[in-house]
């Protein structure tokens, strides 16, 4: 009895120590589920606050981020569609911009904690499209307190721009962010857990182009685009403009994505066997 109480005392103080050093026996010494818990919300957070934001702005503006004149070589791999002659400019939605940090998320969570928790983001996100609408749409139909409000002529513009580009993003997003994190986790068992550029670029490039091509595709048939949106052929400009964003976004945020995985790859809870690669040991001093 004194030997079993003696190593209940000795785990117990093994615990304790571990927990204020914020490591955690349950995962090998690893981060605390506290600690744990703060990175998944932390990531959250930037995943629902650029997905709101981005459905709020939405299309409420065209930004040009850039313009460049074309040599002519290059006039015959340029679609005319989406060029001036041989001026090309790259003219997306300011919402947009806020749209790689999601992919980014949803990939960077599916790889440390599994296609469970980040499905699991994917319809919290959802949930909070809802949320925002209906709590917009009451203040709406509110009685103005006249007099007193200071800009209700613009928050019913804000309003009419972000029923349409909620209700169209929700449907967009739904579909291209369930894409995003199914396909991941295709490439992640086809590889057995290697190779996370492929599987963090041929997820990301497939679901946002489901994304781009969904959500202005809505916008246009819902009116909610600008008064030089007439044609089919202008929407494709659109629809190119923005895959085109998102495209070399996926492909910048791969060492971002690598980078994020190495630094907290204690918190990795290995959710469906795979173990990433080891570390390799510093050299020795000589």
């Amino acid at each position: 009895m004194q030997t079993d109480n003696r190593a209940g005392q000795a785990a117990g103080k093994t615990a304790q120590s571990g927990n204020r050093s914020g490591q955690s026996p349950e995962y090998g010494g690893g981060p605390s589920r506290y600690k744990r818990d703060a990175l998944f919300l932390g990531l959250s957070a930037v995943f629902l606050t650029a997905l709101v934001m981005g459905n709020i702005i939405g299309t409420t503006k065209f930004i040009q981020l850039f313009s460049i004149d074309l040599p002519d070589r290059m006039l015959p791999l340029v679609p005319d569609m989406v060029r001036d002659g041989g001026r090309y400019s790259m003219i997306i939605p300011v919402g947009l911009l806020a749209f790689p940090f999601t992919f980014f998320v949803t990939d960077l969570i599916s790889e440390l904690f599994g296609r469970k928790k980040a499905q699991l983001l994917v319809w919290i996100g959802f949930g909070m499209n809802l949320f925002m609408l209906a709590v917009m749409t009451a203040n709406f139909y509110l009685p103005d307190a006249s007099g007193v409000s200071g800009g209700t002529t613009l928050f019913d513009g804000v309003y009419g721009f972000m029923v349409g580009n909620t209700i169209g993003s929700m449907i967009a997003y739904l579909v291209a962010q369930t894409v995003d994190v199914q396909l991941f986790h295709f490439w992640k068992r086809f590889t057995k857990g290697r190779h996370l550029w492929l599987r963090n670029n041929a997820s990301t490039m497939v679901s946002q182009l489901v994304d781009s091509t969904a959500i202005l595709t809505i916008l246009y048939f819902a009116g909610n685009l600008g008064e030089n949106v007439t044609g089919m052929g202008a929407l494709l400009i659109l629809i190119i403009n923005s895959y085109m964003f998102k495209f070399f976004s996926a492909l910048l945020d791969t060492p971002i994505c690598y980078a994020a995985v190495h630094y907290f790859r204690d918190y990795y809870e290995d959710p469906e066997g795979y173990q990433l690669p080891e570390r390799h040991p510093a050299p020795k001093k000589l």
